[in-house]
């Protein structure tokens, strides 16, 4: 009879150090990011690889680090999905659907493609691919378990993703005001080109309310398509994974998280939801993939990283070019 309440004490014993240390690297980041106008995902990685890097995280605290890492953020990506309702996708047009769609499949099959020619492992292709075509850190964590890739390849992806994310907050706005973009099309190509949500929000944020509305459209729009990317990625593992085998699990179509995000679309489509819920529910999945943003970079071994030469590097500045250029062509060939 006390068999249950004993694990469960273990686990919660074993997880504490770890989710405490990822509990106060959400409080800094979400203090740094108050001052700061730099989102509170990429200042919680910056944080989690200090701690990383720095001797914070020891072996005690890794369990609860890494369950922050896989689990929180998925609970997270569940939550994404009830910003998004299907009303949200088809007032945005076919057109700009269309934009989204070719953005997002050329630079997912583009990317992969390239890094490959590089002589880049597949599993580290996947997760730039996924990571710059659909929605960052988020994306990477999906497929992270499919891709076969190893740590110091997923850190990598992470460190990718996270520098040229940041960097586009200012890059893409500056360019699309250059270049004479209307309010719509810079937030399509916002929305379009930017890696995260929060990148996205602090990108579009310097255009105002116009921008903004488009940006935040076209990116959970984005987000859309991760669902059948995963469900994609976890088919062809399953199919190269031999039926003998019994040492390797064969993943589901659908990961349950995604069809989780699915479902939370669905609620946001045709349920009833008050103001209140969802305000409710987009603080905790704020909380949610902060914390999985520390846990993240808490497994960012820079000196690991090195290792893998300059590589990676060039394949994310060829990716992060390759979507500006893509998403901003198709918006001006569709307006």
């Amino acid at each position: 009879m006390s068999a249950a309440p004993n694990r469960l004490r273990r686990v919660v014993t074993d997880l504490a150090p770890g989710l405490a240390i990822v509990a106060l690297g959400v409080l800094a980041a979400t203090a740094i990011s108050a001052v700061i106008p730099v989102s509170r995902l990429v200042v919680a990685v910056v944080i989690g690889t200090l701690l990383g890097n720095f001797g914070v995280a020891t072996p005690t605290t890794r369990p609860g680090i890494a369950f922050a890492a896989k689990r929180l953020m998925r609970v997270g990506v569940v939550l994404l999905g009830l910003r998004l309702s299907i009303s949200q996708v088809t007032d945005l047009g076919a057109t700009t659907v269309s934009v989204i769609v070719f953005t997002v499949f050329a630079t997912f099959f583009g990317t992969q493609a390239l890094g490959r020619r590089m002589g880049l492992s597949r599993g580290f292709c996947l997760l730039v691919g996924t990571g710059f075509g659909i929605c960052g850190l988020s994306a990477i964590a999906a497929v992270e378990d499919a891709s076969g890739a190893s740590e110091e390849e997923v850190a990598t992806a992470i460190g990718l993703v996270t520098l040229f994310g940041t960097l586009a907050i200012f890059a893409v706005p500056y360019v699309g005001r250059i270049i004479g973009l209307t309010d719509v099309e810079l937030g399509t190509w916002i929305g379009a080109s930017v890696h995260d949500t929060a990148q996205v929000v602090a990108a579009a944020s310097n255009g105002g309310a116009a921008v903004l509305t488009v940006a935040i459209a076209v990116k959970l729009t984005r987000i859309l398509l991760l669902a059948p990317i995963v469900a994609g990625v976890n088919v062809q593992r399953s199919r190269s994974t031999p039926q003998s085998d019994t040492t390797t699990k064969r993943p589901p179509p659908i990961p349950l998280f995604v069809a989780g995000f699915i479902a939370c679309v669905m609620i946001r489509t045709f349920g009833e939801l008050d103001i209140e819920v969802l305000n409710a529910a987009k603080t905790v999945e704020g909380i949610m993939l902060a914390a999985a943003m520390v846990g993240l970079g808490a497994g960012v071994d820079i000196g690991r990283i090195r290792q893998l030469g300059p590589r990676p590097l060039l394949l994310g500045v060829a990716s992060w070019i390759g979507i500006a250029a893509a998403s901003l062509g198709a918006v001006m060939l569709t307006n």
